[in-house]
């Protein structure tokens, strides 16, 4: 039976992930990102976007491509896409980063606080949070270096499914800031929990 979770606008979520399981995120509305973390269910490792880079190679992830450890063990393969791009390119916004950019005080939803939020409700303590894998966000490189903002290119629909290559704890925030969804509201995000493939560990 699949396990299917609703992740609220500008909320998050969290759950344990088996290995050889698939975690599912949907983006029903189109046109919203999104940010992962994980962590061994042991809490000793964490997602690694640097590691990430150094073995991949590459800094937009798709179909194939591998999410390491910050102990170099594979956590994550991402399996299915139909976006095509995906990045560790921006780390989660936090309550600081609203008011350096924004000049919003307080009270603002965040990615950090959902997160860690979520992490906790599984039993690990997430500071340091590792800087998250950016779902569904389009973020081209300049040429001067600079990084520019597009909108999701996700339609309706559109999913990217994960498939676990150990036991995992994994939080999951709709992205609240207009910035990063195309300057719209903040819509919600879908999750299913997937079994294991034919073949794969139980």
């Amino acid at each position: 039976m699949i396990e299917r979770r609703t992740i609220p606008a500008g909320g998050g979520t969290g759950l344990r992930l088996r290995c050889g399981e698939r975690l599912r995120v949907i983006d029903p509305a189109g046109g919203q990102s999104g940010d992962l973390v994980a962590f061994s269910a042991d809490g000793r490792e964490r997602l690694s976007n640097g590691r990430t880079f150094d073995y991949c190679g590459k800094i937009y992830l798709s179909t194939g491509d591998v999410l390491w450890s910050d102990r170099s063990t594979p956590m994550l393969t991402v399996e299915a896409d139909d976006v095509g791009r995906h990045d560790f390119l921006y780390g989660a916004c936090t309550p600081e980063m609203y008011r350096i950019q924004y000049g919003i005080e307080a009270g603002h939803a965040n990615c950090h606080d959902n997160l860690s939020a979520a992490l906790r409700e599984c039993g690990i303590a997430p500071e340091p949070l590792p800087t998250p894998f950016n779902l569904f966000m389009c973020v081209d490189v300049a040429a001067d270096g600079r990084l520019v903002f597009r909108p999701p290119q996700s339609r309706a629909g559109d999913a990217l499914v994960l498939r676990a290559e150990m036991d995992l704890v994994i939080a999951v925030s709709a992205r609240p800031a207009a910035t990063c969804n195309g300057g719209a509201p903040t819509r919600p995000l879908a999750i299913e929990i997937l079994g294991a493939a034919t073949g794969d560990a139980a």
